[in-house]
């Protein structure tokens, strides 16, 4: 009788289990609230995308996220790939702090104290890679050829170390770079046989590649540090194509110039185009990152316009920079080839191209009301002006999060001031300064202008304060001088400043912008946060 019982009860306790047992997608587990803790338990390591169905970022990541779990399972691998869609299970996504998406979580031995957020790349193979490395060791040991042949076969780059001694100084060196690099499997062997069948026959490392010159092998003395910087110069092909998932290797790496080539795929003469921007990028490697655009792409459309391009404009070609200030640079020729586009890169490098400064047409009646507008044409001519002091509206340029995993190409102006411009308005003046103030903003059809001569590249708003026609009765300096306003946004704060040449409500630039940022939140972002506050 008491078998009969038990029997019951563990037949009982297995239907239970079934009805909760994830479903499974592709090869990706399907998780809810009823069986996300079940999951957690069953799988060591886990890593689980909380996702929205209606993110443009989820549905590109769902194909590359689905062969990823579909290869780990293939190879009889302890990790398994599972989404949990957030719109539905928002209890699991405040839980998890999930705050945009995708937001994807990487679980190892059921701990949900303290999972670690995945950011790596967004292909199957950065994924597979990202995860091997935080389950296993930071290099795997390679006994034989077919196993270093197999290591190099399973991703677009792998590196391997080959060392006689595993225990040498430099061996360690090596292991000390796999261990910082996440999304490129690492090897490490000492069979004879494997140095012969990769040609050498001493020690050193080498980086594998399924694209341009197929390997590169390291030179110089071995250290973590010189490694690291071997690998990020050569993980990358002279010419990588700007996607969903290149964008994180394009955002995160060490090269911060980056030259564009938009170029629609339709075009008849694509690969001719293609081949010469390729053939270019080979005496540029390391300093400056080739990329190519399909302006055909209807994804690729913001870029376009950020440029300041438009599609029947392509192929056009643009430079940018990625410091601290975002500068733009443009050839002087339409034509596109390779010793164009060389003899350019090598101008840039060599410091004789100036930045290109986008700015809409210059009005005919810029001059006729109270506040003036300034564009590119006209804005030193008139704000340095010696013989007259110039008050004029700064706008705030800042990087948008786009796409996530990475700052991008794109960002948006927020003109801070023009929320207080009405209040100028209080004085005799013809027009509405809030309109005029709109048009001083640098913004045209093609896309935001580009701040001159301000010693703050990317200022993109400027216009002229006057009082019934007249400029206000300050003294003026010798030459030209840019003063910060830090006061107050009021029409005697402004005054006072003018009044007192610039002395009162001056501020520094650190000042202004920590005072903007706190008078006037991003729209777009508490837009964004509200979206997926509504959504949890």
């Amino acid at each position: 009788m008491l078998r009969r019982v038990l029997l019951c009860l563990a037949l009982a306790a297995l239907a239970r289990t079934g009805a909760d047992a994830p479903d499974e997608e592709d090869h990706v587990l399907v998780l809810h609230k009823g069986n996300f803790e079940e999951a957690l338990a069953a799988h060591k390591y886990l890593l689980v995308e909380f996702y929205a169905p209606w993110c443009g970022h989820c549905k590109a990541l769902a194909p590359e996220y689905a062969k990823a779990a579909g290869k780990l399972k293939a190879e009889g691998s302890e990790i398994r790939l599972a989404k949990v869609d957030a719109t539905e299970e928002s209890d699991l996504a405040q839980q998890y702090g999930v705050r945009g998406y995708p937001t994807i979580k990487f679980f190892k031995n059921g701990d949900t104290a303290s999972p670690k957020e995945y950011t790596a790349g967004r292909e199957a193979d950065d994924i597979v890679s990202w995860l091997k490395k935080r389950t296993g060791p930071a290099a795997t040991t390679l006994p034989d050829g077919a196993a270093a042949e197999a290591l190099v076969e399973s991703s677009e780059v792998a590196v391997i170390g080959f060392f006689k001694d595993v225990e040498s100084d430099i061996a360690k060196q090596f292991l000390l770079a796999a261990e910082a690099i996440d999304d490129i499997p690492f090897g490490i062997t000492s069979n004879s046989d494997v140095f012969s069948k990769y040609q050498l026959d001493k020690d050193g490392v080498v980086l594998f590649k399924k694209f341009d010159e197929g390997r590169n092998s390291f030179e110089g003395e071995v250290t973590k540090e010189k490694l690291l910087d071997f690998i990020k110069h050569n993980q990358l092909p002279l010419v990588i194509e700007f996607t969903e998932q290149t964008a994180p290797k394009i955002f995160g790496g060490e090269i911060k110039t980056h030259i564009l080539l938009f170029l629609p795929k339709s075009v008849s003469d694509y690969d001719s185009k293609l081949s010469s921007f390729k053939k270019a990028a080979g005496s540029f490697k390391g300093k400056i990152l080739f990329i190519f655009i399909d302006s055909d792409h209807t994804d690729n459309q913001r870029i376009l316009e950020f440029f300041g391009l438009r599609k029947e404009e392509c192929p056009a070609v643009r430079l940018i920079t990625l410091e601290e200030e975002m500068t733009k640079y443009k050839p002087e020729s339409d034509e596109l080839t390779a010793d164009g586009i060389a003899e350019f890169c090598r101008q840039f490098l060599e410091g004789k191209i100036k930045p290109h400064l986008m700015s809409q047409e210059l009005p005919d009646d810029w001059d006729k009301q109270p506040v003036k507008v300034l564009v590119g044409e006209n804005f030193e001519e008139v704000a340095f002006d010696e013989k007259k002091n110039v008050f004029t509206p700064r706008g705030v340029v800042t990087a948008n999060s786009w796409p996530p995993f990475g700052i991008s190409w794109e960002r948006h102006t927020k003109t801070t001031m023009i929320s207080s411009l009405p209040r100028w308005t209080r004085q005799p003046m013809s027009s509405s300064l809030l309109e005029q103030a709109e048009r001083c903003a640098f913004q045209s059809s093609r896309g935001p202008g580009d701040g001159k001569g301000l010693g703050n590249a990317g200022t993109p708003s400027e216009a002229r304060l006057c009082t019934g026609g007249q400029l206000l009765p300050v003294p003026y300096p010798p030459s030209p001088q840019v003063i910060d306003y830090n006061g107050e946004r009021t029409l005697d704060g402004f005054k006072k400043f003018l009044e007192s040449g610039g002395q009162d409500g001056a501020g520094e630039d650190d000042d202004l912008e920590d005072l903007e940022e706190a008078e006037e939140p991003d729209l777009e972002e508490e837009d964004d946060h509200k979206a997926v506050k509504d959504e949890l």
